[in-house]
């Protein structure tokens, strides 16, 4: 990505009254990041949800000095990232509206693993739970997933030492910039997960582990898997908050039961029992519930081809068989088609039975 455009992204990334899906909107509608502040404000205020609160902090010029002493930083340290319309950016994660625009990386992760979860729960662990959370892992390495986590104590730290021990991959997602670590007792651990992940933050490097940023983490840790897994949560905790995320976002929810009078058992129980969890006894839960044993034994089937597309329509096809799901936000902007016309475009395509509708303003081929 050219300079310009990255500081055009931070600059957005930096203003605190625009969030990612407005940024996401107001990129998708002007068609390219750097024209948004190229844009007239009048031009601007018609898109909905923008207004002269979000307009003046848009402008702000302190945001463009901040986002340039980022950049430098980002470029003294050769740190990597990724930008929600590049090809490389995780493609669970681009299912979901609220995820960032720009985050930034470290390590040797690969996205393309298409077994992903996240595996999360309290810091307060007990035994019984660190065993079923390292022969959980022991047991599901056949299969190579990729394991997700926040580098927190207990479960998470857990998760992630025993996907190193199996040279499984691992990403941890933190809830702070690059230029710490936390809890700092886990800085013995920032080597093992480079070699077999690493660390993905959308948070600029001086930022500080505030309350506020691990909550704002966990749509990620939800987000970029196609599960995620509670291993023991108390009645209250961060890891419910990720399994409601995931919930959100359509996703399937694992919890592991236990006595019900375990303090650290409750919130699991009670995820099962409102039917917000699936109850998970044995790897096989997860297995069977994902079709990991079908994945391994699939037939490729030939698509159907059609030939009765328009122009606006052969584009619509043609991206959505090379990166499968996508907002509709999304199309509109690989497609350089606008909302308005891109809906009667979409639906003519269903009405031919080329694609279908999903949950989340999502579409994808039959």
């Amino acid at each position: 990505m050219k300079e310009e455009k990255l500081l055009a992204v931070l600059r957005l990334q930096r203003c605190k009254a625009i969030g990612d899906i407005l940024a996401k909107k107001l990129i998708v509608n002007v068609g390219d990041v750097e024209q948004v502040f190229k844009e007239k404000p009048a031009i601007l205020q018609k898109i909905n949800g923008i207004g002269s609160h979000a307009l003046s902090h848009l402008f702000d010029v302190k945001n463009i000095e901040l986002a340039t002493q980022e950049l430098s930083y980002i470029k003294e340290n050769n740190i990597a990232y990724s930008y929600f319309l590049d090809d490389d950016y995780p493609i669970n994660l681009q299912h979901c509206i609220d995820a960032p625009i720009l985050f930034f990386k470290d390590g040797n992760i690969n996205f393309s693993n298409k077994k992903i979860i996240s595996i999360v729960g309290t810091r307060n662990m007990s035994s019984y739970g660190r065993d079923f959370c390292k022969s959980l892992i022991d047991e599901l390495a056949v299969y190579n997933p990729l394991i997700v986590s926040g580098f927190a104590y207990g479960v998470d730290i857990c998760a992630h030492k025993a996907a190193v021990k199996n040279k499984l991959q691992t990403i941890a997602v933190l809830a702070h910039g690059f230029d710490q670590i936390y809890p700092k007792v886990h800085k013995k651990y920032i080597h093992q997960l480079n070699e077999n992940g690493g660390f993905l933050t959308e948070f600029w490097h001086d930022e500080a582990p505030l309350r506020e940023n691990f909550l704002k983490r966990n749509r990620i840790v939800a987000g970029i898997s196609n599960a995620t897994i509670i291993i023991e949560s108390a009645e209250k905790g961060g890891s419910l908050v990720t399994a409601d995320i995931a919930n959100s976002y359509d996703r399937d929810v694992f919890a592991v039961p236990g006595r019900i009078t375990d303090v650290y058992s409750k919130g699991c129980n009670n995820l099962i029992k409102n039917n917000k969890a699936y109850l998970l006894s044995s790897p096989k839960d997860i297995i069977r519930m994902l079709n990991w044993d079908l994945q391994k034994k699939a037939i490729p089937v030939q698509k159907q081809l059609f030939h009765d597309l328009n122009e606006n329509e052969q584009k619509v096809y043609d991206l959505l068989r090379e990166k499968g799901q996508l907002l509709v936000d999304v199309i509109s902007l690989e497609c350089n088609i606008p909302i308005f016309q891109l809906s009667s475009i979409l639906l003519q395509m269903e009405l031919k039975g080329v694609l279908k509708p999903l949950p989340g303003k999502m579409f994808a081929l039959v």
